[in-house]
């Protein structure tokens, strides 16, 4: 039994936490815009331990329809399902459990968050296949992973403002940046087995095209929440700490190293982390 718990502890990532931390900032961030301050431990709780199911479900999914394409990939091939260690059908079932454990969670909420909560669901679980069809599944993920944006707005007012949604494309900037760099480490794998990737379709244009994305989500985070912040001095100390920290990943992704760009992927979180704390620092108490 211990040995099939680390068996699903490596499935679920959990050793790798950046992964579910790319998804709470954002999300956190939405609750106190949305709420105007503080939101309540209630949905703190919920969110957070949500954002933790869901992307460990996620991660079960994903691994069992990567399972022939991981096989051919330095980085992906002693995976639990890859390997075989863990069947494809069991990996399912541990990821039903843990949405099933994350949707109980939404119905604490309100009717107008679980209604969205299955549309956060069907794009989660169509992130996966985008990767053989779509030039940029990347920005497939992007909504998958800013789907908490809406659904933090909708838990906190029971329903779903315009800036909600443009909040989302803004972070959809951020995640076609981390997720590039991502990808930048595969590129030689991924060319090798037909996979689709944004730092393929970007070719020579990917180093400056991250770095246009990290752009464009603080801008346009900027430019939306600024209008109804208590404090623009709070907002712009977390874009300053998020920006000295984009100059450092250019640095990192700039010779297109395996190892520069993991290393930029891995502690983006801190990105997120830093808007985080401007948004802390210029909302309500």
């Amino acid at each position: 039994m211990r040995a099939k718990l680390s068996l699903y502890l490596d499935l679920i990532r959990w050793n790798r936490p950046a992964g579910w931390l790319l998804l709470l900032w954002p999300t956190l961030s939405a609750l106190w815009l949305a709420q105007g301050g503080f939101p309540g431990w209630h949905l703190v709780v919920v969110f957070t331990l949500g954002t933790i199911l869901m992307r460990s479900a996620g991660c079960c999914v994903n691994d069992v329809a990567d399972r022939e394409f991981d096989k051919h990939v330095k980085r992906t091939a002693q995976r639990p399902v890859t390997s075989g260690r863990i069947s494809s059908r069991e990996a399912l079932a541990v990821g039903g459990v843990l949405a099933a454990a994350a949707f109980g969670l939404v119905l604490t909420t309100n009717a107008v968050t679980i209604a969205w909560s299955f549309a956060a669901l069907a794009v989660a679980l169509v992130y996966p296949y985008a990767k053989r069809y779509v030039s940029m599944p990347q920005a497939v993920l992007g909504v998958a992973f800013s789907f908490g944006i809406p659904m933090a707005y909708a838990a906190v007012r029971g329903d779903i403002p315009w800036q909600a949604w443009a909040l989302l494309v803004g972070n959809l900037f951020w995640v076609l940046a981390y997720d590039t760099e991502y990808a930048m480490v595969d590129r030689d794998d991924d060319l090798r087995i037909g996979m689709k990737t944004s730092a393929i379709t970007l070719g020579r244009w990917d180093v400056p095209a991250v770095m246009a994305f990290y752009v464009a989500y603080l801008a346009l985070w900027s430019w939306l929440v600024l209008p109804g912040l208590d404090a623009a001095w709070g907002w712009w100390l977390g874009v300053a700490g998020a920006a000295v920290q984009v100059v450092w990943h250019g640095t990192l992704i700039r010779d297109r190293s395996r190892e520069g760009c993991f290393k930029a992927f891995r502690l983006n979180h801190w990105v997120g982390f830093s808007v985080f704390v401007g948004v802390l620092l210029s909302v309500g108490p």
